[in-house]
């Protein structure tokens, strides 16, 4: 299935809208209920695209694509009026998730994660555990309130020439809207900020310990003595723990040593903040100090979601727009340390050694003992955005391209599922995480499910393909995404409320429990489409060998059009000297696109040899009838 944004992206808003706008009203929660982040989920369905594409954007309302407003017709016959719909959801959202009086001391962002939590056991999870925040609730809520103050700062130079230009009286009604809710967001941005970095964990085992034994099965993947894999990883690793001892202060966790050369250590993201996390002494915000109960050990998947999030902090999007304030900054660059040391951390651990990397070695097993496809399939997607912030090199590249080939046959993206299949549990109902210290709160050991499987192939083999230099990897890595998008759309409603949207297993595993969307899913595969999006915005690979064609082919076509113009009369008006003209013009374009399109301007040269050799011929037979 050909991979289009712009289509795909509008038939989701098309959906979007079937399903959860009715008489005026919208429809909050789908398959796994309302909560935190489920409803910001359901948001960045339409936000996200809108404040991430060229050209899908909704702040400017006189600017919005006809197609765009066709699809959004049914929030309002105008651009003004779909942008106050789009406040006033966003007004719905923070009132439903913040706790206490807007504007005072008191104000509370809410991060439950609510419904999304299940027990080991088959208890229900107590209220008091249900109101737990999880790393997946602040980075949502970290990339919503960016793409909400993204549209929102675009939003009121518009809204405001129109109330004191034409005094509309929509507009002047949606001024003081439109800034009480920006100040609503940024509270909420900064609480989700406090939330990351107080998440983020620096973990020390001792290479003799259980857990220290099963880093080093990972690691050591020449079958080498033990001692020396140590002193290898602690060289590689060896600026990334200088730093994380030197720099990361602000979430420092008692009984981690990082001065001991000879200890194994691992850092990224709990589930949630962590135990005895250092409060944030510059941020007058309860979450600031609050106590966490999430084990001081990192998982892969949160790790992974909290990465996501502060890339979308750090995107020089966000930069050029100014989003943050002093306060924000400041916590910006400490998230942005943790969002690097994290990546150096992974990437390197993925690739170390000199022969097999441990990336290659499926399925990942993590220091708690636990493996999965899934955690492989994590790990590669860290390595993904490390090497799309630093310079890629090929083999980096080709390698990743296989090991997502063995990931997707191991997942049964490309190959079909067989009676017990037990890769069907990635997908439905997903990878169960143990939520470790949840179960302080008297109550039962939490789970966390992840059914993103196909979603995490899709983006991240997107990702690849746009760093890959070489032809047939590129290839490789697209008919893998294509692929992977046949998968999915498999898994989309075609029946029912949610037609067009995620997620119906029904066809590939079975029957489905429910005909109501998953916000979960629908929400990643938008967000593929936005990677595919910035994908086709880049320059066309370009082939050496096309870039020599080229270079051969304007060669030759060059020094027949100056033969031709030898021939030809200063006062000739024939069709001739027309043809020699937009020959002249073709090579022209080709000269000036054969670096970055070499295969266009091969095109262009070829029209402009077959023009030239028409007058050839035609002067040769004109002269033969003479």
């Amino acid at each position: 299935m050909r991979i289009k944004p712009r289509e795909q992206i509008l038939g989701v808003w098309r959906s979007l809208l079937t399903a959860c706008y009715h008489d005026g009203g919208w429809l909050w929660g789908g398959r796994n209920g309302s909560n935190s982040i489920s409803d910001a989920e359901q948001l960045l369905c339409l936000l996200y695209p809108a404040t991430e594409i060229d050209g899908f954007g909704l702040e400017r309302p006189d600017e919005i694509a006809d197609d765009i407003r066709a699809v959004l017709e049914p929030l309002g016959d105008n651009g003004l009026r779909i942008g106050e719909r789009v406040v006033w959801l966003l007004e719905q959202y923070v009132d439903r998730h913040t706790r206490g009086a807007a504007g005072t001391p008191d104000e509370l962002p809410i991060f439950a994660a609510g419904s999304y939590l299940a027990s080991a056991d088959g208890v229900a999870p107590t209220p008091e555990q249900r109101a737990l925040d999880v790393v997946d609730s602040y980075s949502m809520s970290l990339t919503l309130c960016l793409a909400a103050l993204k549209f929102l700062r675009g939003f009121r130079g518009p809204v405001a020439e129109l109330a004191v230009g034409r005094r509309t009286r929509l507009a002047v009604e949606l001024l003081p809207r439109i800034e009480a809710l920006d100040a609503r967001i940024n509270v909420r941005l900064t609480a989700a900020m406090v939330g990351l970095i107080r998440s983020f964990v620096v973990n020390t085992v001792s290479p003799k310990s259980e857990a220290g034994r099963t880093m080093l099965s990972m690691l050591n993947q020449t079958g080498g003595p033990d001692d020396a894999v140590v002193h290898a990883v602690q060289q590689r690793l060896d600026r990334v723990r200088i730093r994380l001892r030197n720099d990361a202060t602000l979430s420092q966790i008692e009984g981690v040593d990082l001065d001991s050369e000879d200890m194994l250590f691992e850092c990224g993201w709990s589930w949630a903040i962590v135990r005895k996390a250092a409060p944030i002494d510059f941020v007058d915000m309860a979450i600031a100090d609050q106590a966490g109960h999430a084990i001081a050990r990192p998982y892969l998947h949160f790790t992974v979601v909290a990465l996501d999030g502060i890339n979308d902090l750090t995107s020089v999007r966000t930069r050029e727009l100014d989003l943050l304030n002093g306060q924000q900054r400041r916590l910006a660059e400490a998230l942005q340390l943790r969002w690097d040391l994290a990546q150096r951390y992974w990437a390197a651990v993925a690739r170390f050694g000199s022969g097999r990397w441990p990336l290659e070695d499926i399925p990942w097993r993590t220091s708690d003992g636990e493996e999965s496809d899934y955690f492989s399939l994590i790990v590669s997607a860290v390595l993904m955005q490390d090497l799309l912030n630093r310079e890629a090199n090929d083999d980096d590249l080709d390698r990743a391209a296989t090991i997502f080939d063995e990931l997707a046959r191991r997942g049964r993206i490309i190959r079909r599922f067989t009676a017990d299949d037990p890769a069907r549990t990635m997908h439905t109902p997903g990878v169960s995480l143990r939520l470790l210290g949840s179960e302080e709160l008297d109550g039962p050991l939490l789970l966390w499910t992840v059914s993103d499987y196909a979603t995490v192939l899709l983006k991240r083999s997107l990702q690849a393909a746009r760093l890959s230099g070489t032809v047939e990897t590129r290839d490789q890595l697209m008919a893998l995404a294509q692929a992977t998008m046949d998968h999915l759309d498999l898994r989309a409603f075609r029946s029912g409320p949610a037609t067009g949207l995620w997620d119906d297993p029904s066809r590939i595993f079975g029957a489905s429990e429910t005909q109501l969307p998953s916000w979960y899913l629908t929400e990643r595969v938008v967000e593929c489409m936005v990677t595919a999006a910035r994908m086709y915005r880049e320059p066309p690979l370009r082939s050496p060998t096309s870039v020599t064609r080229a270079m051969e082919l304007l060669m030759e076509a060059e020094h027949l059009l100056n033969r031709e113009m030898l021939e030809l009369s200063q006062t000739d008006v024939s069709a001739g000297r027309t043809a020699l003209v937009l020959a002249e013009q073709r090579l022209e374009r080709a000269r000036k696109l054969i670096d970055e399109r070499p295969g266009t301007a091969v095109s262009l040269a070829s029209q402009a040899l077959l023009e030239l050799d028409e007058l050839a011929y035609a002067r040769s037979d004109a002269t033969r009838s003479v």
